[in-house]
């Protein structure tokens, strides 16, 4: 993973396109991550715990190998997540959603994608 900005990176190829109404079906909403715990039976995934404002989902995320031991500085942090994934059991444990966490897929060292601002948490992307 590199995290320098000087390298030469080259974007990835657009996906094909797909009618808006496939993107009108995915809930994307702000929460806050409430805590972050190991997944024994994994070397990558973490289990979040996050705040929706009227509820909390377990969601799991490939992020312990690329943030280590810095993993709980993103608690308390707001990012953006798909809420309406279908729960899927990863390692043993129950995922309700899925974070977007960016640069991964390209060898960038990750960031999330987070608000400019505070929201309240529950808050939809459109």
């Amino acid at each position: 993973m590199t995290n320098d900005p000087s390298s030469a990176f080259v974007p990835a190829p657009v996906k094909a396109t797909i009618p808006h109404s496939i993107v009108e079906q995915i809930d994307v909403r702000v929460g806050r991550i409430l805590a972050v715990d190991d997944v024994a039976n994994s070397q990558k995934l973490v289990k979040l715990r996050v705040g929706f404002g009227d509820h909390e989902r377990t969601i799991l995320a490939g992020m312990k190998a690329e943030r280590g031991v810095d993993i709980q500085k993103i608690v308390g942090q707001q990012a953006l997540f798909v809420v309406n994934l279908e729960p899927r059991k990863m390692a043993g444990e129950m995922s309700e959603g899925m974070i977007f966490d960016l640069g991964y897929p390209d060898g960038i060292l990750p960031a999330l994608a987070q608000p400019e601002r505070e929201l309240p948490e529950g808050t939809r992307a459109g």
